[in-house]
């Protein structure tokens, strides 16, 4: 039997108005994608075929929390769909592309931490850090905001060790798309695709966790991103099938 999840977050609230230090120009621009971002995952979303598959040791649903959950950013925009309205904190860059994309997952139910990899990590970090503290899911796009495509970074398994709180990971496979030529390769859902998300197996950090487990941690965190990918690639053709039953999106 499929999952019901429950979907009580709190409105967020607004982000910051980062928008004001563009051009004129690149705020007409920025205005549209978002337009056209937001109503076009709000039309297909609906449409969208999907299924939950778990590794052993997973998450039990998707409203689960606290966790620190990564993905690859190839797949934000089914994502951002699936797991709408649940209240997750996910770090936001301050770039052109961070704003956009921050304000049309705010639009679903997000709530955009600022800071990146490499500009505001650690104020990133302390947002992120609060928002565990206080009960939330917080969830890493982690070859973002510009690559390399399908490398982690340090900041999850850092995150969990001073936290306490449990790694996940995931990826939502789509068998018909349009597939920009981006860096990341970004997956534009088809309407009526089929969709299948994968969760690998919750990994622990613990506190005193040493700098040389911490690297072990962080290749186990790429080995697991890299399984449930390639799981869901392999295997999304069978959505709708007994061994992958749909769960509308809707």
């Amino acid at each position: 039997m499929l999952e019901t999840v429950t979907r009580d977050a709190p409105t967020p609230t607004q982000p910051a108005k980062g928008i004001r230090r563009f051009t004129l120009r690149q705020r007409i621009i920025l205005r549209l994608i978002i337009w056209v971002g937001y109503w076009f995952i709000r039309l297909v979303g609906p449409t969208l075929r999907v299924s939950i598959s778990r590794e052993e040791g997973a998450q039990e649903t998707l409203a689960q929390r606290p966790l620190i959950a990564s993905f690859w950013h190839s797949c934000l925009i089914p994502a951002t769909y699936i797991c709408r309205d649940l209240g997750v904190r996910v770090m936001s860059s301050n770039s052109y592309d961070g704003e956009y994309m921050g304000r049309i997952i705010h639009k679903f139910g997000f709530v955009a931490v600022k800071g990146s990899s490499s500009r505001n990590a650690v104020r990133a970090l302390l947002g992120l850090r609060r928002a565990l503290d206080e009960g939330w899911t917080v969830a890493f796009t982690l070859d973002g905001p510009r690559g390399p495509r399908h490398q982690v970074k340090p900041g999850p398994v850092a995150l969990a060790r001073s936290s306490g709180v449990p790694m996940t990971t995931f990826y939502a496979a789509v068998d018909k798309a349009w597939v920009l030529n981006t860096w990341d390769r970004l997956i534009i859902p088809a309407p009526f695709s089929r969709v299948l998300v994968r969760f690998g197996k919750l990994i622990p950090v613990p506190a005193n966790a040493t700098d040389e487990e911490v690297e072990r941690y962080t290749a186990e965190l790429q080995a697991s991103l890299d399984r449930v990918c390639k799981f869901a690639e392999e295997n999304v053709e069978k959505v709708g099938t007994e061994e992958f039953p749909i769960q509308r999106a809707g």
